[in-house]
């Protein structure tokens, strides 16, 4: 039997060397042989002195500055395009715990699918993901409770790629800088055939988030707004902004009616530069890094 390639690991970082430590630990130690490689999205000098210490320096490639999730992953992406063999390539923050067989479950599960595309690790939620039209990205009840599940779209945790379905469809959208990257990319790569999933018990931990929650609700609204008027059309985007602003006065009476990453001044600023056409990096008024 001949020995199986490895599979290239894309890890995104940024200030985090307390946590990419285990990110990378955890990734060597799977039971599918693995190549890392980590983009560093600009971190201080302190921090890329530690990371030159745990990454190869032919493995480690620095960004300059905070390029964001997806055009950092584009970095990586490219480069395993260009360098690597590999049907599959695996992208994660770097914060991301995978169990030492989640690669291989992953693997196994897609090896007699070949029309997926996309696919991710499950992070212990039990919905499934999906993309409402007059929404965005929400979840919806699972169809199955193990193995590969059809989603819309697949969770950015930790999440592989097929070579051919990536040449054919193009790499992240980098106005979406974080957050929704994933699902726009899993839209456009519906559209040309190729399928999104899950595969349950192949399991992932994330253990926090990285950024304020102030940036996140930016993020999160900003690109919703553009995914939904890009692939939707411009009064789904309305839709979705009615449905924001009538949120604020319900969840500031209301908390349960808040969700996640509640911040109304986030929620604004989104909206804000929706509405102005700007894109990519967060506007310098967003707080939180």
């Amino acid at each position: 039997m001949p020995p199986v390639a490895p599979i290239t690991v894309v890890v995104i970082h940024r200030n985090r060397v307390d946590r990419i430590a285990a990110t990378l630990e955890a990734f060597r130690q799977q039971t599918v042989p693995t190549e890392l490689v980590v983009i560093d999205n600009g971190s201080d000098r302190a921090d890329q002195a530690v990371l030159r210490a745990l990454v190869a320096p032919d493995t480690l490639v620095a960004s300059g500055s905070n390029l964001g999730f997806g055009p950092g992953a584009n970095v990586g992406l490219r480069r395993w395009l260009r360098e690597s063999a590999g049907d599959w390539c695996a992208i994660a923050p770097h914060d991301a715990i995978p169990e030492p067989d989640t690669l291989a479950k992953i693997l196994a599960a897609v090896d007699a699918r070949p029309f997926v595309g996309l696919v991710s690790a499950d992070v212990g939620d039990p919905g499934r993901p999906i993309i409402e039209p007059f929404l965005g990205p929400i979840d919806a009840p699972a169809t199955g409770d193990g193995g590969f599940e059809l989603a819309d779209y697949p969770h950015g945790t930790l999440m592989l790629v097929r070579r051919r379905c990536i040449e054919e469809v193009g790499l992240f959208d980098e106005r979406y800088f974080a957050y929704c990257e994933e699902s726009e990319l899993a839209l456009r790569a519906a559209a040309l055939g190729w399928q999104s999933g899950i595969v349950r018990h192949a399991r992932v931990r994330n253990p926090g988030m990285g950024i304020g929650v102030e940036r996140v609700a930016y993020l999160q609204h900003r690109n919703t707004l553009l995914m939904l008027r890009e692939h939707f059309g411009r009064w789904n985007a309305w839709f979705r902004i009615g449905m924001a602003l009538v949120q604020l006065p319900i969840g500031a009476v209301y908390p349960p009616a808040r969700g996640l990453h509640w911040s109304p001044a986030g929620r604004l600023k989104g909206i804000r530069d929706y509405i102005l056409g700007r894109y990519g990096p967060p506007a310098s008024d967003v707080r939180g890094d």
